[in-house]
């Protein structure tokens, strides 16, 4: 009987304390590894021989999938099932998995950390330091202001319980959450327009990639309004926000995400607006605890379909529900 295969091209699957990779070899399973990127010339080789498929970020279109005629799982690494073609694995009877709550706690605590970051002037202070200035800048308290959630999912939802701690006023914005489900998380649904007027800070968790942060939702907002993104760089108007942060017409965006991951120019990086903007690495999900539970979920996916069983949280195709 010939090894199963399986591909694997999310860069930290099994990096953390859980040895997910030797599980799948302890079951006889020989994995490879392949471009995070899903470029189809140099992933399609590799396809070819895969049972299954451990997925990231990149995409995986009816090409990819056309390249892999003994595929039986797409095992998506994370949350986010936007860039896999859905309908058309169903079509070809590919089951298609990702691993739901994994990595909300890390991406919450995050949303959290450029929350703080911005108010507390943390970075911006650790560069005037370091240029030997010690000149104190005035900050906010968290607990004193008005907090924004665009998108009320697991993530949002976990937002909102750490701001509790906080005793910050929280309101949400998500058609697609029932008003039950805003009163038990403690949050006050709220219109997008209405949320750009009220806030002191807002924090993007919505799904899709409809862009929700345009010239007109910013010509209504507070200037010293604060603008967190932990979700996806679509869901922002780069050039907007960099224009309102240069008129002084916002404060300060802080992002885990930006448009130049995809190699395209984003005027945010300029110089000039340094100390007007946060950026992490798209770091958010990739805490040890967030990892093992990738890896798990997504390792268990691949065992359950060896074992002909039907895995945990499969995905099937449908509508997307943006928040737009």
């Amino acid at each position: 009987m010939t090894q199963p295969t399986v591909l694997v091209t999310s860069r930290s699957f099994s990096s953390g304390d859980l040895d997910a990779r030797g599980q799948l070899e302890s079951a006889g399973v020989r994995v490879v590894l392949g471009p995070a990127d899903h470029d189809l010339e140099t992933v399609r080789p590799l396809l070819a021989e895969a049972l299954a498929w451990i997925a990231g970020v990149g995409p995986v279109t009816a090409d990819h999938l056309d390249a892999a005629p003994r595929l039986r799982l797409v095992a998506r690494y994370g949350v986010g099932v936007e860039a896999v073609d859905l309908s058309y694995a169903d079509q070809r009877g590919i089951t298609v998995t990702n691993t739901p709550g994994a990595n909300s706690g890390a991406v919450a605590e995050h949303a959290l950390a450029l929350m703080l970051s911005a108010l507390r002037h943390v970075t911006a202070g650790d560069r005037r330091v370091r240029r030997g200035d010690w000149q104190v800048q005035r900050t906010r308290e968290l607990g004193a202001l008005t907090v924004g959630i665009v998108g009320v999912g697991r993530i949002g939802r976990g937002v909102a319980d750490r701001l509790s701690g906080f005793g910050s006023t929280v309101l949400g914005y998500d058609p697609w959450v029932d008003e039950e489900t805003f009163r038990a998380a403690g949050i006050a649904p709220t219109s997008l327009t209405e949320m750009a007027t009220r806030s002191d800070v807002v924090s993007l968790h919505a799904p899709g990639d409809a862009t929700l942060v345009d010239r007109d939702w910013l010509s209504v907002v507070k200037p010293s309004l604060i603008l967190v993104n932990t979700a996806r760089a679509m869901l922002v108007d780069e050039l907007a926000v960099a224009e309102a942060l240069a008129a002084d017409r916002l404060q300060l965006y802080a992002t885990d995400t930006l448009s130049a991951e995809s190699g395209t120019d984003s005027r945010l990086l300029d110089p000039q607006l340094t100390d007007r903007t946060i950026f992490t690495p798209h770091s958010a999900a990739n805490t040890v605890e967030a990892v093992d539970k990738m890896s798990g979920g997504a390792a268990a996916a691949v065992l359950a379909i060896l074992s002909g069983d039907t895995p945990a949280d499969v995905v099937r195709p449908g509508p997307s529900k943006e928040i737009g």
